[in-house]
């Protein structure tokens, strides 16, 4: 490709709305342009790049027996109705109407189509295990677009989709899907940890994600250096300590003025946060029988901790969880700052303790009581819990819950998920199968998620200097960025044309600066791009003997003579691959 002939042209500024590296780079070197809020066009560059990456996923997912299909990015409502999704998911999900005036929805996900594809083709365990993928376009109403490709709304992912007959079966493809994703990521030049994950709006039993360790993430993780265990901040868990008996002491009002919050009740009182129970007030949305209901929740975890809003969701079984009112808590009983389960209307909400509160004796908590509390207040014998379960945030510093070593917290991007589904959705969509004795049985599923342009994205977050790109040579869009000086100069000209020639005869992928620019411009551009390696043809370098090679990544130029120039081209390919 000849630069005075690519479509897209470099910007010497970012747009001012892109605030992470990767987004200004993928912009200013003419990979990607916005067209709305969170949907994007894809230049020829990162078309190339795309594909390098979309090949190495197709070679990996092959290499495990997978088959590649392609499904529908519009759906019928009915499959997710059928799924119970149409009413779970939230305004996420894109909803539409054909001229019939049938409902429909634009693809986030495919496990619908999946086990509807599954009950129509499979019949019997002998046609099982199986697993698909495709790289479809999906749309996530995403409320808050961020960083360019790393959150968007319209997006590519390859997502594929494992059927078996038994839960070995479903372990055996989702280890297979672990060990492929490290693959992937690692051709792709891109650094990943797999961490403990919620499944979400996926449903199932097990799931981790694959995270980019970097400071622009949006996600939480808890790390243990000593012994390798890593969640996702929603479901990790930490060795939380055991608290020590003691006589249960009697209940005693005490006044505590403008103490509204655990630290100035602490000081206060004078006893650490340890020694206090927490509040926290929120409505649930259930679904039951098909329909939504709001219930109020009441929750507690100890004053040195905070609510894990993931973990109270799945122990009450809520599709959403908000924050609640001051008027829907102080209709159950309650008073915001002061509030305990003590003395509040018990029938009026479902009442969820952490598992350490429970343990732990003579707490203070709210009398419910605008300037008052209650000193050695005890689970079991002043309230009962609907609900005892941890549902306390880890934080850094916490104990390993494997070892006992002290957590560490990180940000991450997820790159990747694998969910084991289970039968969720086979059993909902009625995809059966005979076993080997005739009997009926749902298919075992599993679903595993890779986003390309995210993963992109990452990639040059990861792999970029202060002049621009440095790609990994395996998804480069070109391998060899040829600059021509001296647009006028005959002898300089000639060399690059029958080079370009001779590179692209080669097999080797060339983007030629053939532009009636300066060297300036025309190297800032090379290094804006970022190919594994530039190639400069000059009078000057002809007369000494060749043209100058000099890695994107760094090292000295060096020259190369004309006649070994591919020979020359591929050593210097292969030190960067």
């Amino acid at each position: 490709m000849r630069m005075s002939h690519l479509f897209g042209q470099t910007w010497r500024e970012a747009p001012a709305e892109a605030e992470i590296a990767s987004h200004q780079l993928m912009v200013r070197a003419a990979l990607i342009r916005p067209l709305a809020a969170g949907i994007f066009a894809y230049l020829p560059l990162a078309r190339r790049a795309m594909n390098k990456i979309e090949a190495i996923i197709r070679q990996e997912m092959d290499a495990i027996g997978g088959q590649e299909v392609t499904m529908p990015v519009v759906q019928p409502a009915e499959l997710w109705q059928q799924s119970g999704r149409w009413d779970r998911i939230g305004p996420e999900l894109a909803r539409l109407k054909d001229r019939g005036g049938r409902d429909l929805v634009l693809a986030m996900t495919h496990e619908e189509v999946v086990a509807d594809l599954a009950r129509r083709e499979i019949r019997s365990y002998r046609q099982l295990p199986r697993l698909i993928y495709h790289l479809q376009t999906k749309f996530r109403d995403e409320p808050r677009s961020r960083g360019g490709l790393i959150r968007v709304r319209e997006f590519t992912m390859k997502d594929s989709y494992s059927l078996d007959a038994d839960d070995q079966g479903l372990e055996r493809q989702y280890q297979a899907h672990y060990h492929a994703y490290f693959r992937i990521f690692r051709r792709c030049g891109l650094p990943v940890s797999a961490v403990q994950s919620d499944v979400g709006m996926m449903g199932g039993h097990s799931a981790h994600e694959y995270m980019y360790l970097t400071p622009i993430g949006e996600d939480t993780l808890l790390l243990c250096d000593a012994c390798g265990y890593a969640a996702n901040r929603q479901v990790a868990t930490t060795r939380k300590p055991q608290p020590i008996a003691e006589p249960l002491l009697p209940l005693a009002e005490v006044a505590t003025p403008d103490a509204t919050t655990i630290s100035a009740l602490a000081e206060l009182l004078r006893v650490p946060a340890s020694r206090t129970a927490k509040a926290f007030f929120a409505v649930a949305t259930l679904d039951r029988e098909g329909q939504s209901l709001d219930r109020f929740v009441f929750a507690v975890v100890r004053g040195d901790m905070d609510v894990n809003e993931t973990k109270l969701a799945n122990v009450v079984g809520a599709r959403n969880l908000r924050l609640a009112t001051e008027a829907e808590i102080l209709a159950i009983g309650a008073q915001p700052g002061y509030g305990s389960p003590i003395g509040a209307h018990r029938d009026a909400f479902m009442l969820v303790v952490d598992d350490l509160v429970a343990q732990s004796p003579n707490l203070v908590a709210g009398a419910n009581r605008v300037g008052y509390h209650m000193l050695n207040t005890n689970h079991g014998r002043d309230y009962q819990a609907d609900v005892v379960a941890d549902i306390a945030a880890a934080a850094a510093g916490d104990a390993c819950p494997a070892c006992a070593a002290p957590l560490r917290s990180v940000r991450g991007v997820e790159v990747g998920n694998i969910f084991k589904l289970g039968t969720h959705f086979s059993q909902a969509l009625g995809a059966m199968f005979l076993d080997a004795d005739g009997r009926e049985k749902p298919v075992v599923m599993g679903s595993y998620g890779i986003g390309v342009g995210r993963l992109l994205a990452c990639v040059v977050e990861e792999h970029h200097d202060q002049a621009g790109i440095v790609w990994p040579a395996a998804i480069a869009p070109y391998q060899v960025h040829l600059v021509v000086l001296g647009r006028k100069a005959p002898a300089a000209v000639e060399a690059a044309e029958q080079l370009y020639r001779d590179l692209w005869t080669a097999g080797i992928e060339v983007l030629m600066d053939d532009r009636d620019e300066s060297p300036g411009v025309k190297f800032n551009d090379a290094d804006l791009i970022g190919l594994p390696l530039r190639i400069t043809v000059g009078d000057r370098g002809l007369k000494a003997g060749g043209v100058e090679l000099k890695l994107r990544r760094g090292g000295e130029a060096r020259l190369a003579p004309l006649a070994d120039i591919v020979s020359a081209v591929r050593a210097e390919l292969a030190t960067d691959s």
